[in-house]
Protein backbone atom coordinates (compact mmCIF):
# COMPACT_ATOMS: atom_id res chain seq x y z
CA UNK A 1 0.00 0.00 0.00
CA UNK A 2 1.21 3.30 -0.84
CA UNK A 3 -0.22 5.35 2.28
CA UNK A 4 -2.62 4.22 5.19
CA UNK A 5 -6.13 5.01 5.45
CA UNK A 6 -7.04 8.70 7.11
CA UNK A 7 -7.70 8.56 10.59
CA UNK A 8 -11.03 9.61 11.62
CA UNK A 9 -11.64 12.24 13.97
CA UNK A 10 -12.64 10.29 17.51
CA UNK A 11 -14.45 13.32 18.89
CA UNK A 12 -17.08 13.25 15.95
CA UNK A 13 -17.81 9.80 16.28
CA UNK A 14 -21.21 8.34 17.35
CA UNK A 15 -20.88 7.81 20.99
CA UNK A 16 -22.04 4.22 22.36
CA UNK A 17 -25.09 3.79 23.13
CA UNK A 18 -26.67 7.15 22.31
CA UNK A 19 -29.72 7.15 20.94
CA UNK A 20 -29.63 7.22 16.94
CA UNK A 21 -31.83 9.76 14.52
CA UNK A 22 -29.64 9.92 11.83
CA UNK A 23 -30.09 11.85 9.06
CA UNK A 24 -29.00 9.98 5.65
CA UNK A 25 -26.92 11.30 2.72
CA UNK A 26 -26.86 9.73 -0.29
CA UNK A 27 -24.08 10.38 -2.61
CA UNK A 28 -23.69 9.43 -6.07
CA UNK A 29 -22.26 10.22 -9.62
CA UNK A 30 -25.85 11.27 -10.97
CA UNK A 31 -28.55 11.94 -8.86
CA UNK A 32 -32.40 11.66 -9.58
CA UNK A 33 -34.69 14.08 -9.27
CA UNK A 34 -38.73 13.67 -8.16
CA UNK A 35 -39.33 14.96 -12.22
CA UNK A 36 -36.45 12.74 -13.66
CA UNK A 37 -37.33 9.31 -11.30
CA UNK A 38 -38.97 6.43 -13.03
CA UNK A 39 -40.97 4.02 -11.28
CA UNK A 40 -39.04 0.76 -9.72
CA UNK A 41 -35.15 1.01 -9.51
CA UNK A 42 -32.62 2.27 -7.78
CA UNK A 43 -33.97 5.63 -7.82
CA UNK A 44 -36.96 4.62 -6.06
CA UNK A 45 -35.12 3.08 -3.31
CA UNK A 46 -33.13 5.71 -2.74
CA UNK A 47 -35.99 8.01 -2.28
CA UNK A 48 -37.79 5.80 -0.09
CA UNK A 49 -34.76 5.47 2.02
CA UNK A 50 -34.55 9.80 2.25
CA UNK A 51 -37.69 10.02 2.80
CA UNK A 52 -37.94 7.90 5.63
CA UNK A 53 -35.05 8.92 7.14
CA UNK A 54 -35.40 12.88 6.17
CA UNK A 55 -31.86 13.79 3.75
CA UNK A 56 -29.53 14.75 1.44
CA UNK A 57 -29.12 13.56 -2.32
CA UNK A 58 -25.28 14.98 -3.12
CA UNK A 59 -23.65 14.12 -7.38
CA UNK A 60 -23.33 15.61 -10.43
CA UNK A 61 -25.73 17.69 -11.94
CA UNK A 62 -25.00 16.30 -15.71
CA UNK A 63 -23.61 19.71 -16.30
CA UNK A 64 -20.41 20.18 -18.09
CA UNK A 65 -19.56 24.37 -17.41
CA UNK A 66 -16.41 26.27 -17.76
CA UNK A 67 -15.15 26.41 -14.10
CA UNK A 68 -15.73 30.29 -13.31
CA UNK A 69 -19.47 29.09 -13.46
CA UNK A 70 -19.00 26.55 -11.66
CA UNK A 71 -22.57 25.98 -9.47
CA UNK A 72 -23.38 23.86 -6.45
CA UNK A 73 -27.71 23.95 -7.59
CA UNK A 74 -30.02 23.29 -4.56
CA UNK A 75 -33.54 22.26 -4.44
CA UNK A 76 -35.87 20.75 -2.16
CA UNK A 77 -38.87 18.58 -2.39
CA UNK A 78 -40.94 16.02 0.07
CA UNK A 79 -38.61 16.26 3.27
CA UNK A 80 -35.24 15.48 0.49
CA UNK A 81 -32.74 18.15 -0.14
CA UNK A 82 -30.79 17.77 -3.34
CA UNK A 83 -27.15 18.91 -4.04
CA UNK A 84 -26.06 18.71 -7.62
CA UNK A 85 -22.61 20.01 -8.66
CA UNK A 86 -21.47 21.27 -12.20
CA UNK A 87 -18.52 20.04 -13.12
CA UNK A 88 -15.93 21.51 -16.03
CA UNK A 89 -14.85 19.62 -19.15
CA UNK A 90 -11.67 18.55 -18.75
CA UNK A 91 -12.78 17.33 -14.69
CA UNK A 92 -15.72 14.96 -17.14
CA UNK A 93 -13.04 13.96 -19.80
CA UNK A 94 -10.82 12.82 -16.63
CA UNK A 95 -13.29 11.25 -13.96
CA UNK A 96 -16.00 9.78 -15.82
CA UNK A 97 -15.03 9.24 -19.45
CA UNK A 98 -10.87 8.47 -18.99
CA UNK A 99 -10.69 6.49 -14.96
CA UNK A 100 -13.90 5.42 -14.96
CA UNK A 101 -15.41 4.44 -17.70
CA UNK A 102 -12.06 3.45 -19.60
CA UNK A 103 -9.97 1.86 -16.68
CA UNK A 104 -11.93 1.17 -13.56
CA UNK A 105 -15.18 -0.41 -16.03
CA UNK A 106 -13.22 -2.46 -18.25
CA UNK A 107 -10.96 -3.88 -15.14
CA UNK A 108 -14.05 -4.18 -12.72
CA UNK A 109 -16.01 -6.29 -15.57
CA UNK A 110 -12.87 -8.87 -16.08
CA UNK A 111 -11.65 -7.55 -19.02
CA UNK A 112 -8.07 -5.79 -18.11
CA UNK A 113 -7.01 -6.01 -21.97
CA UNK A 114 -9.52 -3.11 -22.47
CA UNK A 115 -9.07 -1.28 -19.66
CA UNK A 116 -6.72 1.95 -20.44
CA UNK A 117 -4.23 4.17 -18.11
CA UNK A 118 -2.81 7.68 -17.44
CA UNK A 119 -1.57 9.25 -14.35
CA UNK A 120 -3.24 12.08 -15.59
CA UNK A 121 -6.77 10.82 -15.78
CA UNK A 122 -6.05 9.07 -12.00
CA UNK A 123 -5.34 12.42 -11.01
CA UNK A 124 -8.53 13.80 -12.29
CA UNK A 125 -10.71 11.27 -10.73
CA UNK A 126 -9.15 11.79 -7.59
CA UNK A 127 -9.20 15.54 -7.93
CA UNK A 128 -13.02 15.37 -8.75
CA UNK A 129 -13.41 13.01 -5.39
CA UNK A 130 -11.99 15.65 -3.16
CA UNK A 131 -14.06 18.64 -4.78
CA UNK A 132 -16.97 16.43 -4.29
CA UNK A 133 -15.83 16.00 -0.79
CA UNK A 134 -14.86 19.87 -0.12
CA UNK A 135 -18.25 20.80 -1.11
CA UNK A 136 -20.19 17.97 0.65
CA UNK A 137 -18.53 18.17 4.33
CA UNK A 138 -20.29 22.17 4.81
CA UNK A 139 -23.61 20.03 4.19
CA UNK A 140 -23.12 17.26 6.96
CA UNK A 141 -24.21 17.44 10.11
CA UNK A 142 -22.45 14.95 13.04
CA UNK A 143 -24.70 12.50 13.12
CA UNK A 144 -25.76 12.04 9.38
CA UNK A 145 -25.25 8.43 7.91
CA UNK A 146 -23.89 8.74 4.69
CA UNK A 147 -24.03 6.03 1.29
CA UNK A 148 -21.79 6.69 -1.00
CA UNK A 149 -22.57 4.62 -4.02
CA UNK A 150 -20.77 2.88 -6.84
CA UNK A 151 -17.13 3.02 -8.55
CA UNK A 152 -17.14 6.67 -9.62
CA UNK A 153 -16.62 7.49 -5.93
CA UNK A 154 -14.30 5.05 -4.15
CA UNK A 155 -12.00 7.52 -2.49
CA UNK A 156 -14.87 9.76 -1.03
CA UNK A 157 -14.49 8.52 2.38
CA UNK A 158 -10.50 9.01 2.63
CA UNK A 159 -11.42 12.84 1.20
CA UNK A 160 -14.55 13.57 3.73
CA UNK A 161 -12.29 12.06 6.90
CA UNK A 162 -9.60 14.11 6.15
CA UNK A 163 -12.29 17.01 6.12
CA UNK A 164 -12.51 15.72 9.96
CA UNK A 165 -16.29 14.38 9.14
CA UNK A 166 -16.66 11.26 11.41
CA UNK A 167 -19.48 10.35 10.56
CA UNK A 168 -21.14 6.66 10.07
CA UNK A 169 -19.97 5.98 6.04
CA UNK A 170 -21.22 3.53 4.23
CA UNK A 171 -20.45 2.08 0.41
CA UNK A 172 -21.85 0.24 -2.08
CA UNK A 173 -20.52 -1.07 -5.05
CA UNK A 174 -22.72 -2.37 -7.56
CA UNK A 175 -20.37 -3.64 -10.09
CA UNK A 176 -18.51 -7.40 -9.84
CA UNK A 177 -14.89 -7.29 -8.51
CA UNK A 178 -12.35 -9.55 -9.43
CA UNK A 179 -9.64 -11.53 -7.75
CA UNK A 180 -6.73 -9.73 -6.45
CA UNK A 181 -4.63 -11.39 -9.40
CA UNK A 182 -6.66 -8.76 -11.58
CA UNK A 183 -6.92 -5.86 -9.31
CA UNK A 184 -3.00 -5.34 -9.53
CA UNK A 185 -3.32 -5.16 -13.19
CA UNK A 186 -4.53 -1.29 -12.24
CA UNK A 187 -1.31 0.58 -11.84
CA UNK A 188 -2.51 2.18 -8.63
CA UNK A 189 -4.61 -0.30 -7.36
CA UNK A 190 -2.27 0.47 -4.11
CA UNK A 191 -3.31 3.88 -3.62
CA UNK A 192 -6.69 3.24 -4.70
CA UNK A 193 -7.69 0.07 -2.71
CA UNK A 194 -6.60 1.41 0.63
CA UNK A 195 -9.25 4.72 0.36
CA UNK A 196 -11.58 1.72 1.06
CA UNK A 197 -10.38 1.45 4.42
CA UNK A 198 -12.28 4.91 5.30
CA UNK A 199 -15.90 3.27 4.89
CA UNK A 200 -17.50 1.75 8.22
CA UNK A 201 -19.14 -0.51 5.77
CA UNK A 202 -18.50 -2.09 2.84
CA UNK A 203 -21.27 -3.62 0.53
CA UNK A 204 -20.89 -6.00 -2.64
CA UNK A 205 -23.27 -7.57 -4.81
CA UNK A 206 -22.33 -11.20 -3.75
CA UNK A 207 -19.83 -13.40 -1.59
CA UNK A 208 -17.26 -14.11 -4.15
CA UNK A 209 -16.86 -9.98 -4.35
CA UNK A 210 -16.46 -9.88 -1.04
CA UNK A 211 -14.01 -12.70 -0.94
CA UNK A 212 -12.07 -10.86 -3.42
CA UNK A 213 -11.97 -7.64 -1.52
CA UNK A 214 -10.84 -9.43 1.89
CA UNK A 215 -8.14 -11.37 -0.17
CA UNK A 216 -6.96 -8.64 -2.11
CA UNK A 217 -6.31 -7.35 1.47
CA UNK A 218 -4.65 -10.78 2.65
CA UNK A 219 -2.37 -10.92 -0.64
CA UNK A 220 -0.68 -7.39 -0.54
CA UNK A 221 0.49 -7.67 2.84
CA UNK A 222 -0.94 -3.84 3.02
CA UNK A 223 -0.55 -3.60 7.30
CA UNK A 224 -4.44 -3.84 7.29
CA UNK A 225 -5.81 -6.88 9.55
CA UNK A 226 -7.83 -8.86 7.79
CA UNK A 227 -10.34 -11.10 10.04
CA UNK A 228 -11.78 -13.27 6.89
CA UNK A 229 -14.33 -14.74 9.36
CA UNK A 230 -15.58 -11.46 10.64
CA UNK A 231 -15.13 -9.95 7.21
CA UNK A 232 -13.50 -7.50 7.98
CA UNK A 233 -10.53 -5.04 7.33
CA UNK A 234 -8.73 -2.93 10.53
CA UNK A 235 -6.29 -0.55 10.13
CA UNK A 236 -5.39 2.29 12.79
CA UNK A 237 -7.88 0.69 15.06
CA UNK A 238 -10.58 1.72 12.85
CA UNK A 239 -12.51 -1.95 11.46
CA UNK A 240 -14.76 -1.70 8.42
CA UNK A 241 -17.20 -4.59 7.87
CA UNK A 242 -17.22 -5.93 4.23
CA UNK A 243 -20.41 -7.63 3.19
CA UNK A 244 -22.70 -9.24 0.09
CA UNK A 245 -26.19 -7.33 -0.01
CA UNK A 246 -27.59 -8.29 -3.17
CA UNK A 247 -29.32 -5.62 -4.77
CA UNK A 248 -32.73 -6.43 -5.94
CA UNK A 249 -36.32 -4.91 -7.51
CA UNK A 250 -39.76 -3.66 -6.27
CA UNK A 251 -41.28 -7.00 -6.84
CA UNK A 252 -44.96 -6.43 -6.40
CA UNK A 253 -44.73 -2.75 -8.43
CA UNK A 254 -43.13 -4.98 -11.67
CA UNK A 255 -45.47 -7.95 -11.30
CA UNK A 256 -48.68 -5.03 -10.91
CA UNK A 257 -46.92 -2.98 -13.95
CA UNK A 258 -47.11 -5.84 -15.97
CA UNK A 259 -50.63 -6.83 -15.08
CA UNK A 260 -51.48 -3.48 -16.14
CA UNK A 261 -49.99 -2.85 -19.46
CA UNK A 262 -52.58 -6.16 -20.34
CA UNK A 263 -54.73 -4.33 -22.96
CA UNK A 264 -53.54 -1.29 -23.25
CA UNK A 265 -52.85 0.24 -26.69
CA UNK A 266 -48.93 -0.64 -26.84
CA UNK A 267 -49.75 -4.04 -25.63
CA UNK A 268 -51.86 -4.75 -28.30
CA UNK A 269 -49.77 -3.26 -31.06
CA UNK A 270 -47.21 -5.16 -29.82
CA UNK A 271 -49.08 -8.05 -29.34
CA UNK A 272 -50.47 -8.12 -33.01
CA UNK A 273 -46.90 -7.55 -34.75
CA UNK A 274 -45.79 -11.03 -33.17
CA UNK A 275 -48.96 -12.60 -35.45
CA UNK A 276 -48.82 -15.39 -32.69
CA UNK A 277 -45.27 -16.25 -32.56
CA UNK A 278 -43.17 -16.85 -29.43
CA UNK A 279 -41.05 -14.28 -28.02
CA UNK A 280 -37.47 -14.29 -27.01
CA UNK A 281 -36.50 -11.00 -25.38
CA UNK A 282 -33.02 -9.15 -24.44
CA UNK A 283 -32.89 -5.96 -22.33
CA UNK A 284 -29.51 -4.27 -21.53
CA UNK A 285 -27.48 -1.10 -21.58
CA UNK A 286 -25.30 -1.21 -24.90
CA UNK A 287 -22.34 -2.21 -23.19
CA UNK A 288 -19.62 -5.17 -24.28
CA UNK A 289 -20.52 -6.77 -20.91
CA UNK A 290 -23.71 -7.59 -21.51
CA UNK A 291 -23.01 -10.06 -24.13
CA UNK A 292 -25.02 -9.07 -27.25
CA UNK A 293 -22.77 -10.18 -29.95
CA UNK A 294 -22.37 -13.55 -28.50
CA UNK A 295 -26.01 -13.54 -27.64
CA UNK A 296 -27.09 -12.05 -31.39
CA UNK A 297 -24.33 -15.30 -32.57
CA UNK A 298 -25.95 -18.03 -30.59
CA UNK A 299 -29.55 -17.00 -31.62
CA UNK A 300 -28.34 -17.39 -35.39
CA UNK A 301 -27.12 -20.81 -34.87
CA UNK A 302 -29.98 -21.75 -33.27
CA UNK A 303 -32.46 -21.18 -36.35
CA UNK A 304 -29.71 -22.73 -38.54
CA UNK A 305 -29.64 -25.68 -36.27
CA UNK A 306 -33.35 -26.17 -35.39
CA UNK A 307 -35.29 -24.83 -38.49
CA UNK A 308 -38.62 -26.00 -37.17
CA UNK A 309 -38.30 -22.75 -35.03
CA UNK A 310 -38.07 -20.55 -38.39
CA UNK A 311 -40.75 -18.28 -38.50
CA UNK A 312 -42.06 -19.21 -35.43
CA UNK A 313 -40.35 -17.19 -32.28
CA UNK A 314 -39.29 -13.76 -32.70
CA UNK A 315 -36.21 -12.20 -30.96
CA UNK A 316 -36.31 -8.67 -29.24
CA UNK A 317 -33.03 -6.63 -27.95
CA UNK A 318 -33.93 -3.54 -26.84
CA UNK A 319 -29.97 -1.99 -26.48
CA UNK A 320 -30.28 2.05 -25.42
CA UNK A 321 -26.94 3.39 -26.43
CA UNK A 322 -24.78 4.57 -23.59
CA UNK A 323 -21.51 6.27 -23.17
CA UNK A 324 -21.02 6.96 -26.94
CA UNK A 325 -18.23 9.73 -26.49
CA UNK A 326 -16.12 5.95 -25.45
CA UNK A 327 -14.63 4.71 -29.11
CA UNK A 328 -15.40 1.22 -28.01
CA UNK A 329 -19.48 1.74 -27.12
CA UNK A 330 -19.76 3.33 -30.99
CA UNK A 331 -17.99 0.20 -32.45
CA UNK A 332 -19.78 -2.22 -30.64
CA UNK A 333 -23.23 -0.92 -31.50
CA UNK A 334 -22.00 -1.09 -35.28
CA UNK A 335 -21.12 -4.65 -34.69
CA UNK A 336 -24.15 -5.63 -33.36
CA UNK A 337 -26.25 -3.93 -36.62
CA UNK A 338 -23.78 -5.68 -39.07
CA UNK A 339 -24.81 -9.40 -37.01
CA UNK A 340 -28.25 -8.40 -36.91
CA UNK A 341 -28.19 -7.52 -40.66
CA UNK A 342 -26.57 -10.72 -41.07
CA UNK A 343 -28.66 -13.22 -39.28
CA UNK A 344 -31.97 -11.35 -40.83
CA UNK A 345 -30.90 -11.24 -44.18
CA UNK A 346 -30.27 -15.24 -44.17
CA UNK A 347 -33.31 -16.36 -42.37
CA UNK A 348 -35.80 -13.39 -42.85
CA UNK A 349 -39.24 -14.28 -44.41
CA UNK A 350 -41.28 -11.65 -45.99
CA UNK A 351 -43.64 -11.31 -42.94
CA UNK A 352 -41.23 -12.18 -40.36
CA UNK A 353 -37.30 -10.24 -39.05
CA UNK A 354 -35.66 -13.19 -36.46
CA UNK A 355 -34.35 -10.38 -34.74
CA UNK A 356 -35.66 -7.39 -33.73
CA UNK A 357 -32.96 -5.10 -33.12
CA UNK A 358 -33.76 -1.60 -31.54
CA UNK A 359 -31.67 0.87 -29.92
CA UNK A 360 -33.53 3.18 -27.93
CA UNK A 361 -35.13 3.41 -24.08
CA UNK A 362 -38.67 2.43 -22.98
CA UNK A 363 -40.44 3.53 -19.67
CA UNK A 364 -40.31 0.71 -16.83
CA UNK A 365 -44.08 -0.27 -17.42
CA UNK A 366 -43.75 -0.61 -20.90
CA UNK A 367 -41.04 -2.88 -20.43
CA UNK A 368 -42.75 -4.67 -17.89
CA UNK A 369 -45.47 -5.30 -20.34
CA UNK A 370 -43.06 -6.72 -23.11
CA UNK A 371 -41.64 -9.13 -20.43
CA UNK A 372 -45.15 -10.33 -19.68
CA UNK A 373 -45.50 -11.44 -23.51
CA UNK A 374 -42.16 -12.84 -23.56
CA UNK A 375 -41.92 -16.82 -23.53
CA UNK A 376 -38.11 -16.87 -23.15
CA UNK A 377 -36.09 -14.38 -21.33
CA UNK A 378 -32.61 -14.05 -22.55
CA UNK A 379 -29.99 -12.65 -19.78
CA UNK A 380 -26.41 -13.41 -20.87
CA UNK A 381 -23.56 -11.01 -19.93
CA UNK A 382 -20.03 -11.95 -19.80
CA UNK A 383 -19.85 -10.41 -16.64
CA UNK A 384 -22.27 -8.53 -14.35
CA UNK A 385 -22.67 -7.37 -10.85
CA UNK A 386 -26.45 -8.45 -10.82
CA UNK A 387 -28.16 -7.87 -13.50
CA UNK A 388 -31.89 -6.47 -12.42
CA UNK A 389 -33.75 -7.34 -15.46
CA UNK A 390 -33.13 -11.11 -15.09
CA UNK A 391 -35.42 -10.18 -11.69
CA UNK A 392 -37.92 -7.89 -13.18
CA UNK A 393 -38.66 -10.60 -16.60
CA UNK A 394 -39.46 -13.01 -13.30
CA UNK A 395 -41.70 -10.85 -11.83
CA UNK A 396 -43.07 -9.95 -15.03
CA UNK A 397 -44.37 -12.88 -15.91
CA UNK A 398 -48.01 -14.23 -16.09
CA UNK A 399 -48.26 -16.71 -13.38
CA UNK A 400 -50.43 -19.54 -15.40
CA UNK A 401 -48.22 -19.85 -17.80
CA UNK A 402 -44.81 -18.13 -17.37
CA UNK A 403 -41.70 -18.29 -19.61
CA UNK A 404 -38.22 -19.25 -19.11
CA UNK A 405 -34.81 -16.85 -18.14
CA UNK A 406 -31.97 -18.19 -19.93
CA UNK A 407 -29.44 -16.45 -17.53
CA UNK A 408 -25.52 -16.48 -17.40
CA UNK A 409 -23.34 -17.88 -14.41
CA UNK A 410 -21.49 -15.13 -14.57
CA UNK A 411 -24.10 -12.52 -13.72
CA UNK A 412 -24.94 -11.63 -10.09
CA UNK A 413 -28.29 -13.01 -10.26
CA UNK A 414 -27.69 -16.45 -11.10
CA UNK A 415 -26.28 -16.87 -7.34
CA UNK A 416 -30.33 -15.62 -6.38
CA UNK A 417 -31.98 -17.83 -9.16
CA UNK A 418 -30.95 -21.19 -9.76
CA UNK A 419 -34.17 -22.25 -11.10
CA UNK A 420 -33.15 -20.28 -14.57
CA UNK A 421 -31.56 -21.80 -17.42
CA UNK A 422 -27.97 -21.20 -16.42
CA UNK A 423 -25.26 -21.32 -19.45
CA UNK A 424 -21.96 -19.89 -20.19
CA UNK A 425 -22.22 -16.70 -22.22
CA UNK A 426 -18.65 -17.88 -23.91
CA UNK A 427 -20.04 -20.65 -24.99
CA UNK A 428 -22.43 -20.58 -28.53
CA UNK A 429 -23.64 -23.92 -27.93
CA UNK A 430 -24.72 -23.94 -24.43
CA UNK A 431 -26.79 -20.40 -25.88
CA UNK A 432 -28.12 -22.60 -28.36
CA UNK A 433 -29.31 -25.34 -26.28
CA UNK A 434 -30.88 -23.06 -23.56
CA UNK A 435 -32.49 -21.33 -25.69
CA UNK A 436 -33.95 -24.56 -27.24
CA UNK A 437 -34.90 -25.74 -23.52
CA UNK A 438 -36.61 -23.32 -22.84
CA UNK A 439 -38.75 -22.84 -25.66
CA UNK A 440 -39.85 -26.39 -25.12
CA UNK A 441 -39.90 -26.87 -21.83
CA UNK A 442 -43.83 -28.29 -20.29
CA UNK A 443 -46.07 -26.18 -18.57
CA UNK A 444 -45.52 -27.19 -15.35
CA UNK A 445 -41.94 -27.25 -15.09
CA UNK A 446 -41.73 -23.64 -16.22
CA UNK A 447 -44.24 -23.23 -13.42
CA UNK A 448 -42.28 -24.89 -10.90
CA UNK A 449 -39.07 -22.91 -11.69
CA UNK A 450 -41.08 -19.14 -12.10
CA UNK A 451 -42.73 -20.02 -8.22
CA UNK A 452 -39.91 -20.41 -6.92
CA UNK A 453 -37.76 -17.34 -8.43
CA UNK A 454 -41.03 -15.18 -7.54
CA UNK A 455 -40.91 -16.54 -4.25
CA UNK A 456 -38.12 -15.66 -3.21
CA UNK A 457 -37.46 -12.54 -5.03
CA UNK A 458 -41.17 -11.21 -3.34
CA UNK A 459 -38.92 -11.83 0.14
CA UNK A 460 -35.59 -10.85 -1.12
CA UNK A 461 -36.88 -7.20 -3.06
CA UNK A 462 -35.22 -3.40 -3.09
CA UNK A 463 -37.37 -2.86 -0.01
CA UNK A 464 -35.22 -5.28 1.75
CA UNK A 465 -32.11 -5.06 0.49
CA UNK A 466 -32.21 -1.06 1.62
CA UNK A 467 -33.04 -1.82 4.76
CA UNK A 468 -30.51 -4.65 5.40
CA UNK A 469 -27.67 -2.54 4.29
CA UNK A 470 -28.93 0.93 6.51
CA UNK A 471 -29.60 -1.47 9.32
CA UNK A 472 -25.56 -3.05 9.07
CA UNK A 473 -24.48 0.95 8.51
CA UNK A 474 -26.66 1.68 11.80
CA UNK A 475 -28.98 4.70 11.10
CA UNK A 476 -31.01 3.74 14.21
Amino acid sequence: MSRPAANRPAASRPEAGRPEASRLVVVSNRVALPRETRAGGLAAAMHAALKEHGGLWFGWSGKRVPAEQRELHRESARNIDYALLDLTREEHEAYYLGFANRTLWPLLHFQPTLMEYSRAQYAGYRAVNRMFAERLAPLLREDDCVWVHDYHLIPLATELRARGIGARIGFFLHVPLPPPAMLVNLPCHADLMATFADYDLIGVQGRDDAQALLDYFLVQNSGIDVDANAGSITINGHRTRVAPFPISIDTAEVAQESMAAVGNATHRRFLASLQGRKLAIGVDRLDYSKGIPQRFKAFGMFLDRHREWRSRVSYLQIAPPSREEVPEYRELRTRLERIAGATNGRYAEPDWVPIRYVNRSFAQATLAGFYRVAQLGLVTPLKDGMNLVAKEFVAAQPPDDPGALVLSRFAGAANELPQAILVNPYDPDAQVEGIEQALTMPREEKRARWAAMFEYLSTHDIGAWRRDFLGALGTG
